[in-house]
């Protein structure tokens, strides 16, 4: 779904995955709900797909989630400002992204924001231990054209418009309050890459807490699917989700890892896809058995309770 419009390049965004995430998400849904939408890019895949025409996109970075919420309802405010502050720039543009970024940390103003993520290295959000974003500009580039941005822009609106609400809660708030009828779809952070603080939000999650979250969203029958752990080459980012859980685990392959290149050597990334065992005793649910970039026919076979993807 490389095609599909995005305004935010978001380091760690599944965009790149979502059309392989989707295969393995029921036909319909009444609702998605994302705990952890980041730029709500599984929202706006399910959109385009007509999977779901109702979204919860919550996120408890309060900047991203209002800057996701101006996106979608209020396309030309943000793409004016947008427009105004990057023209702004070309005297000196990287002393512009330091005034910028000064700005926003006094203010938290979701229009800078959107500056700053454009601009700044890798679209990475980094914050420090104060909560400050600390990221720096990528002095190659001046980050989106305007008009490339409105364009973008208006794609998402077009997408996710008046169907979502908006939040900024914890997860686990978000939890208790989805319904039978919802599908949540969470791509939280997890241990192995940012330890107990992950520098996205300003706090990370308990790995037990996150568990006892899912074994109650268990007991309700609620379906959910989870982006979780990962690995390059032979190297593990994040616990396993456990056993007891009852989740299918399958392995999406990202591609190769351009770090690993620039070292000489030749690893692929790949990032694992956790399924409830509610969705398997669903007959609605579309379950492709083909790899998401290779276009090769995959056998899932199941092993100690869990699903692994094979070649």
């Amino acid at each position: 779904m490389a095609s599909l419009p995005h305004a935010i390049q978001y380091q760690g965004s599944k965009r790149n995955l979502a059309s392989n995430i989707l295969k393995y998400l029921p036909n319909k849904l009444d609702r998605l709900v994302e705990p952890f939408a980041g730029t709500a890019a599984i929202s706006v895949a399910v959109s385009s797909r007509l999977i779901s025409q109702q979204f919860w996109i919550n996120d408890l970075n309060q900047p991203l989630l209002s800057l996701i919420k101006l996106i979608a309802e209020e396309p030309n405010e943000i793409s004016d400002a947008y427009a105004s502050i990057w023209n702004e720039q070309h005297s000196d543009s990287v002393g512009h992204y330091y005034q910028i970024r000064e700005k926003f940390n006094k203010t938290h103003d979701p229009k800078l924001f959107l500056y700053l993520l454009a601009r700044c290295v890798k679209g990475a959000v980094r914050y420090n231990s104060d909560g400050f974003f600390n990221q720096s500009p990528d002095k190659r580039r001046k980050g989106t054209q305007p008009e490339k941005m409105r364009k973008n822009i208006n794609g998402v609106s077009r997408l996710l418009k008046g169907k979502c609400y908006f939040t900024s809660l914890d997860y686990r708030d978000v939890l208790a309050e989805v319904k039978i009828s919802d599908f949540v779809y969470m791509d939280p952070p997890y241990q192995g890459v940012c330890g107990d603080r992950d520098s996205r939000y300003y706090s990370g999650i308990s790995f037990d807490d996150f568990v006892l979250s899912l074994e109650k969203l268990n007991q309700t029958g609620i379906g959910f699917a989870i982006s979780y752990d990962g690995k390059r080459g032979d190297k593990i980012f994040g616990n396993e989700l456990p056993i007891q859980l009852n989740l299918k685990k399958i392995e999406l392959e990202v591609g190769r890892s351009s770090q690993a290149t620039l070292l000489g050597k030749d690893e692929i990334t790949t990032e694992s896809l956790y399924l409830s065992s509610n969705l398997f005793c669903d007959s609605k649910l579309k379950f492709d058995c083909y790899h998401n970039t290779i276009n090769k026919q995959l056998t899932l076979l199941e092993r100690h309770g869990q699903f692994s993807i094979t070649r």
